[in-house]
C-alpha cells in the first residue's frame, strides 16, 4: 500500500474522515472474517465429536455385536500357588483334577576346575599351557570340543581349537557356535575367580538340552558330567483327568485352557464356569461409552447460544485484555452447536434404539420382547436429573453408580441364570445401534464416509468466505484509494492557493 500524506494544507484529519467514509466496507471485511473463524471453531468441535463417535462405533460397540464379548469364562484352582490358568472362550464348563508331576528345566553344567600348577587358569591361559597340546605339537595342530543337542546324535555344537587359543578365545568360539541341524546356541561363561566354565541351555525342555561328549580337551577344560554338576533339560509333566501331557515349557494349551505350572503338586481341582462379572463389566463399558456420548451431545445441544456475544474485530480485541478476549470467545465456542440439527437428529436416533424392545428366547423356550428395563437399566428421574444427564442410563445394583447402587441387581441375576438370553439381547441391541450409526455416518454429496456432519459442505463454505473476504478487502482498498485521491487533489489545490496568496502578500509588502 502506498504511503499517504494528507491534511498538510487543509489541516483536516483525513485518516479519520476516510475511515468513517469506508466503515461499511470495513465492517463487511470484519463480518466475513469473523464468520469464517466461527466456522473454523464449529468444524473443530464437530471433528472432535466425530472422533468420539467413530471410536465408539469401531471399538466397544463393534465388539459387543459378537458372541466373543459374552463368552467370558473363568477357571479357579484349589492350589493357586502351583498353577495359573488363563481361560479361553472355547473352554468347557467343568470340574477337573490336575497333578503336576514335574516342571520343565533348562540343562545346566557347572564345569570342573580348570587349573595350571594348582592355580585357577586365567582367561589368557593357552591350550598348550593347559596340556591339551604338547610343547612339541605342530602349530597347525587342532582338536575339537563337542556338545550334543537334544536327543539327536547328528545335531552337535562343535568348535575347533589350537594350541595358541586362550580360554578367552575358546569362550568366544563357543558363544558364537550353532548346532549342525537346528542352529541351537548355548550360553557359555568362564568365571576366572572360581576357575570354572558354566554352560546353560537358552530354553527349557529336552529339545534344547545338551550333553557333554568325552575327550581329553573337554575334560581338561572341565566339561565333564560327573553326575552331581549337571542338570539335564527336561519337559514339564502333568496329569489332567488321568491323562499325561508333556511340554518343553511349563505352559500347556489344553481344550481352551492355558495352564502354567509353577511347582509340583497333586490333587489340584480346576473349576471352569461362566464369568458373570466379566459379561457384566462388558455391558457396563458399552453403556458408559454410550452415556459419555449422550452427555456430550446434550451439553453441546443445550448450551447457551450466547447471542449477545458477537465475533470480535481486531480493533475490538486491541481494546481488551487477553483474558477478556479469551473469556468472550469461550462463550461463543461453548454455544456454537446449541440447537444444532445434526446433533439433535443423532441424539434422538440413539435414544429411540436404546428404548426399543428386542425379541429373545429364554432358556425355557419362551420367546418374548424385552427392553433394557428388563435388566434394571433405565434413565434417572427426569426432574431430579441435571438437564445434560437425562439421557444417561443407570444399571440397578451397580456399586459404582450412587443413583442406582441400592436397587436389586437384575442384570447380574439374568447373566447368572440365563447368559445366552442376555447375550442375544445385547447383540441385537448393539447390531441395531451400529447399523443406525453406520447409516448416519455414510458418505453423501456433502459429507465424507464415517462422518456425522457435512464436512465437505463446510469446507466449501470456508473457501467461499475466503473469496468473500478477498473481494471485500479489495473493495475497501479501492474506496480508500478513491477518497485519498480526492483529498490529495484538494490538498494540491489548497497548496497552489496558499502559494499564490503568499506571493501576492509579498508583492504588496515589497512596494511599501
Amino acid at each position: 500500500m502506498p504511503i499517504r500524506i494528507t491534511g498538510m494544507n487543509s489541516g483536516l484529519d483525513t485518516e479519520s474522515i476516510i475511515t468513517a467514509l469506508t466503515q461499511k466496507k470495513k465492517d463487511k471485511v470484519d463480518t466475513y472474517t469473523g464468520e469464517q473463524k466461527k466456522l473454523t471453531w464449529k468444524q473443530d468441535t464437530l471433528k472432535a465429536l466425530n472422533k468420539k463417535v467413530t471410536d465408539f462405533y469401531n471399538g466397544t460397540l463393534t465388539s459387543m455385536k459378537f458372541s466373543a464379548a459374552y463368552s467370558k469364562k473363568v477357571t479357579t484352582a484349589s492350589n493357586a500357588n502351583a498353577v495359573t490358568i488363563v481361560t479361553g472362550e472355547n473352554a468347557m464348563n467343568a470340574t477337573q483334577t490336575l497333578d503336576v508331576e514335574g516342571l520343565a528345566k533348562a540343562a545346566y553344567l557347572t564345569g570342573e576346575k580348570v587349573q595350571v600348577g594348582g592355580k585357577n587358569a586365567a582367561k589368557t591361559t593357552t591350550m598348550a599351557e593347559l596340556g591339551i597340546f604338547s610343547e612339541e605339537s605342530d602349530e597347525s595342530a587342532t582338536t575339537t570340543l563337542k556338545f550334543a543337542i537334544g536327543n539327536d546324535p547328528e545335531d552337535n555344537i562343535e568348535v575347533t581349537i589350537g594350541k595358541d587359543d586362550t580360554i578367552d578365545s575358546v569362550l568366544s568360539k563357543l558363544r558364537n557356535a550353532k548346532s549342525s541341524k537346528t542352529d541351537t546356541t548355548l550360553n557359555f561363561n568362564y568365571d576366572e575367580g572360581n576357575g570354572r566354565f558354566y554352560v546353560a541351555s537358552k530354553e527349557m525342555g529336552e529339545a534344547a538340552s545338551f550333553k557333554v561328549t568325552e575327550g581329553d580337551a573337554m575334560s581338561r577344560l572341565g566339561f565333564v558330567n560327573n553326575g552331581k554338576n549337571y542338570i539335564e533339560g527336561s519337559r514339564a509333566h502333568i496329569v489332567l483327568n488321568g491323562e499325561d501331557y508333556y511340554s518343553d515349557s511349563n505352559t500347556f494349551e489344553i481344550n481352551g485352557l492355558t495352564i502354567t505350572v509353577n511347582e509340583e503338586a497333586k490333587g489340584i481341582t480346576l473349576s471352569t464356569k461362566q464369568d458373570t462379572s466379566g459379561i457384566f463389566d462388558n455391558i457396563k463399558k458399552l453403556l458408559k461409552e454410550y452415556n459419555d456420548l449422550m452427555k456430550e451431545f446434550a451439553t453441546l445441544y443445550n448450551a447457551d447460544k450466547a447471542k449477545k456475544y458477537k465475533m470480535l474485530t481486531d480493533d475490538q480485541k486491541d481494546a481488551m485484555s487477553d483474558k477478556e478476549v479469551e473469556e468472550w470467545e469461550k462463550k461463543i465456542k461453548d454455544g456454537i452447536l446449541s440447537g444444532d440439527e445434526t446433533i439433535g437428529n443423532i441424539r434422538n436416533a440413539l435414544k429411540d434404539i436404546m428404548s426399543s424392545s428386542f425379541e429373545v428366547t429364554s432358556k425355557d423356550g419362551v420367546t418374548s420382547k424385552i427392553t433394557l428395563a428388563t435388566f434394571g437399566i433405565a434413565t434417572g428421574s427426569y426432574f431430579a436429573t441435571d438437564e445434560n444427564e437425562r439421557d444417561v442410563l443407570h444399571i440397578d445394583g451397580d456399586k459404582d453408580d450412587s443413583a442406582s447402587s441400592g436397587n436389586p441387581d437384575l442384570l447380574s441375576a439374568a447373566i447368572s441364570t440365563d447368559p445366552e438370553m442376555v447375550q442375544n439381547f445385547f447383540m441385537k441391541l448393539s447390531n441395531t445401534l451400529s447399523d443406525k450409526l453406520f447409516d448416519l455416518m455414510k458418505g453423501t454429496q456433502y459429507s465424507s464416509a464415517f462422518t456425522i456432519y457435512e464436512d465437505k459442505l463446510m469446507a466449501s463454505q470456508y473457501s467461499a468466505y475466503t473469496n468473500k473476504i478477498s473481494d471485500a478487502q479489495k473493495a475497501l482498498e479501492a474506496a480508500q484509494d478513491k477518497y485519498y485521491k480526492k483529498f490529495s487533489t484538494m490538498e494540491t489545490a489548497l497548496s497552489k492557493i496558499n502559494s499564490s496568496s503568499s506571493s501576492l502578500a509579498g508583492f504588496f509588502g515589497g512596494g511599501q
